[in-house]
């Protein structure tokens, strides 16, 4: 069954970093509830900026500190609003795809001493198994003809421009460091060649 998606309600969020209209998708493959955070008018636009953004429970919510994923969201939701147009994609990829369940063991695991991406293949699964086609198909939805990725990883790059999706540029998004992150930013960048300089000034 070729995978497709159904935008079902839309409806205006005002938030910190300005106002915002949320778009909920259903899709024919599982029950995840994918949703598009829309600035302004995005439709027929080139250079649109556009976060793709995976679900993280510890780090959106609760502002756990081992992660950058929770000041992603922010920076990146300050950056389209500043903007005054723009797309925040929020895609139930927990983990890099293996789930809350999952990544909760793999902490455990990095707290014995392995990285993120060995402590993943300790658990049986791939360094990153996201995917991006619910991506590709809500940008088409939006009718977005080209976009500025906010993005430090090539996957992302890579993964989407095969999808069809035209990436016109790379947005550089910059976490600050804690010594909670460090080693996960180090990694990040060594072993999974995401495009960003880490410092240890800790």
């Amino acid at each position: 069954m070729k995978l497709s998606i159904e935008d079902k309600v839309q409806t205006r969020i005002p938030t910190k970093h300005g106002e915002f209209t949320l778009h909920y998708y259903r899709n024919n493959q599982d029950d995840k509830e994918h949703m598009a955070f829309v600035k302004g008018d995005v439709a027929d636009k080139d250079n649109v900026p556009v976060r793709i953004h995976s679900e993280c429970f510890t780090g959106d919510v609760l502002g756990s500190r081992r992660c950058d994923c929770g000041e992603q969201l922010d920076m990146a939701l300050d950056l389209i609003n500043q903007k005054g147009f723009g797309v925040l994609l929020y895609l139930r990829q927990e983990g890099r795809g293996i789930g809350l369940f999952e990544k909760l063991k793999a902490y455990n695991l990095q707290d014995q001493g392995l990285d993120t991406v060995d402590a993943n293949l300790e658990l049986g699964h791939l360094a990153d198994e996201r995917s991006y086609d619910i991506a590709a198909l809500i940008l088409n939805s939006l009718k977005v003809k080209s976009v500025a990725l906010i993005t430090n990883n090539p996957q992302k790059i890579d993964g989407l421009t095969a999808l069809g999706i035209r990436v016109s540029e790379r947005i550089a998004i910059q976490p600050h460091t804690n010594t909670d992150n460090i080693d996960y930013l180090k990694t990040k960048a060594e072993r999974m060649h995401h495009m960003l300089s880490v410092e240890d000034n800790h």
